[in-house]
Protein backbone atom coordinates (compact mmCIF):
# COMPACT_ATOMS: atom_id res chain seq x y z
CA UNK A 1 0.00 0.00 0.00
CA UNK A 2 1.46 3.40 -0.91
CA UNK A 3 2.59 5.56 2.01
CA UNK A 4 0.11 8.37 1.26
CA UNK A 5 -2.75 5.86 1.37
CA UNK A 6 -1.47 4.49 4.68
CA UNK A 7 -1.25 7.97 6.18
CA UNK A 8 -4.74 8.89 4.97
CA UNK A 9 -6.18 5.67 6.38
CA UNK A 10 -4.31 6.25 9.67
CA UNK A 11 -5.86 9.74 9.90
CA UNK A 12 -9.36 8.40 9.26
CA UNK A 13 -8.79 5.58 11.75
CA UNK A 14 -7.58 7.98 14.45
CA UNK A 15 -10.61 10.21 13.95
CA UNK A 16 -13.02 7.26 14.06
CA UNK A 17 -11.41 5.95 17.24
CA UNK A 18 -11.44 9.42 18.81
CA UNK A 19 -15.06 10.35 18.10
CA UNK A 20 -16.52 8.16 20.85
CA UNK A 21 -14.22 9.70 23.46
CA UNK A 22 -14.70 13.30 22.34
CA UNK A 23 -18.49 13.00 22.34
CA UNK A 24 -18.51 11.12 25.63
CA UNK A 25 -16.22 13.66 27.29
CA UNK A 26 -18.40 16.57 26.14
CA UNK A 27 -21.57 14.85 27.35
CA UNK A 28 -20.03 14.27 30.78
CA UNK A 29 -19.40 18.01 31.15
CA UNK A 30 -23.11 18.72 30.79
CA UNK A 31 -24.08 15.73 32.89
CA UNK A 32 -21.35 16.01 35.50
CA UNK A 33 -23.56 15.24 38.52
CA UNK A 34 -24.97 12.16 36.81
CA UNK A 35 -21.51 10.96 35.86
CA UNK A 36 -20.23 11.42 39.41
CA UNK A 37 -23.30 9.63 40.74
CA UNK A 38 -22.77 6.69 38.40
CA UNK A 39 -19.12 6.44 39.41
CA UNK A 40 -20.13 6.54 43.09
CA UNK A 41 -22.73 3.82 42.47
CA UNK A 42 -19.88 1.49 41.55
CA UNK A 43 -18.30 2.05 44.97
CA UNK A 44 -15.40 4.15 43.70
CA UNK A 45 -14.07 6.85 46.03
CA UNK A 46 -13.87 10.59 45.22
CA UNK A 47 -16.48 10.29 42.48
CA UNK A 48 -16.36 14.00 41.54
CA UNK A 49 -12.57 13.89 41.15
CA UNK A 50 -12.81 10.71 39.07
CA UNK A 51 -15.55 12.28 36.93
CA UNK A 52 -13.33 15.30 36.24
CA UNK A 53 -10.37 13.04 35.42
CA UNK A 54 -12.60 10.99 33.13
CA UNK A 55 -13.52 14.14 31.21
CA UNK A 56 -9.85 15.08 30.87
CA UNK A 57 -8.89 11.61 29.64
CA UNK A 58 -11.80 11.25 27.24
CA UNK A 59 -11.91 14.76 25.84
CA UNK A 60 -8.19 15.54 26.02
CA UNK A 61 -7.12 12.09 24.87
CA UNK A 62 -9.72 12.02 22.11
CA UNK A 63 -8.67 15.43 20.76
CA UNK A 64 -4.98 14.51 21.00
CA UNK A 65 -5.63 11.27 19.14
CA UNK A 66 -7.73 12.92 16.42
CA UNK A 67 -5.16 15.64 15.76
CA UNK A 68 -2.16 13.37 16.16
CA UNK A 69 -0.66 15.49 18.95
CA UNK A 70 1.07 13.10 21.37
CA UNK A 71 -1.10 10.45 19.72
CA UNK A 72 0.90 7.46 20.94
CA UNK A 73 0.58 8.52 24.58
CA UNK A 74 -3.05 9.52 24.17
CA UNK A 75 -3.77 6.12 22.61
CA UNK A 76 -2.01 4.31 25.46
CA UNK A 77 -3.96 6.31 28.06
CA UNK A 78 -7.24 5.62 26.24
CA UNK A 79 -6.40 1.91 25.97
CA UNK A 80 -5.84 1.65 29.73
CA UNK A 81 -8.95 3.75 30.38
CA UNK A 82 -11.04 1.51 28.09
CA UNK A 83 -9.91 -1.70 29.79
CA UNK A 84 -10.56 -0.25 33.26
CA UNK A 85 -13.98 1.02 32.19
CA UNK A 86 -14.81 -2.42 30.76
CA UNK A 87 -13.91 -4.19 34.00
CA UNK A 88 -15.51 -1.70 36.39
CA UNK A 89 -18.61 -0.56 34.50
CA UNK A 90 -19.42 -3.47 32.18
CA UNK A 91 -18.94 -6.46 34.49
CA UNK A 92 -21.32 -8.75 32.61
CA UNK A 93 -20.43 -11.64 34.93
CA UNK A 94 -22.04 -9.88 37.92
CA UNK A 95 -25.28 -8.40 36.56
CA UNK A 96 -28.83 -9.73 36.43
CA UNK A 97 -29.49 -12.13 33.52
CA UNK A 98 -31.46 -9.56 31.52
CA UNK A 99 -28.41 -7.25 31.48
CA UNK A 100 -25.74 -9.83 30.60
CA UNK A 101 -25.92 -9.50 26.82
CA UNK A 102 -25.78 -5.67 26.77
CA UNK A 103 -22.97 -5.50 29.33
CA UNK A 104 -21.05 -8.21 27.45
CA UNK A 105 -21.36 -6.20 24.22
CA UNK A 106 -20.16 -3.03 25.97
CA UNK A 107 -17.31 -4.95 27.63
CA UNK A 108 -16.14 -6.37 24.29
CA UNK A 109 -16.53 -2.93 22.61
CA UNK A 110 -14.18 -1.43 25.17
CA UNK A 111 -11.68 -4.27 24.81
CA UNK A 112 -11.79 -3.88 21.01
CA UNK A 113 -11.28 -0.12 21.26
CA UNK A 114 -8.27 -0.78 23.52
CA UNK A 115 -6.86 -3.02 20.78
CA UNK A 116 -7.19 -0.24 18.22
CA UNK A 117 -5.52 2.19 20.61
CA UNK A 118 -2.62 -0.18 21.12
CA UNK A 119 -2.17 -0.31 17.34
CA UNK A 120 -1.85 3.50 17.30
CA UNK A 121 0.58 3.31 20.21
CA UNK A 122 2.66 0.67 18.41
CA UNK A 123 2.69 2.14 14.91
CA UNK A 124 2.16 5.86 15.50
CA UNK A 125 -0.33 8.33 14.06
CA UNK A 126 1.11 8.57 10.54
CA UNK A 127 2.46 11.71 8.94
CA UNK A 128 -0.95 13.41 8.62
CA UNK A 129 -0.82 14.55 12.23
CA UNK A 130 0.38 17.47 14.30
CA UNK A 131 3.34 15.31 15.27
CA UNK A 132 4.14 14.56 11.62
CA UNK A 133 6.91 12.14 10.82
CA UNK A 134 8.59 12.55 14.23
CA UNK A 135 5.91 10.39 15.87
CA UNK A 136 5.61 7.78 13.11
Amino acid sequence: MPTQTQNTVALIGRILLAVIFILSGFSKIGGFAGTAGYIASKGLPMASVLAALTIVVELGGGLALATGFLARWAALALAVFSVLAAIIFHNFWAVPPEQVMMQNINFMKNISIAGGMLMVFAFGPGSLSLAGKRAS
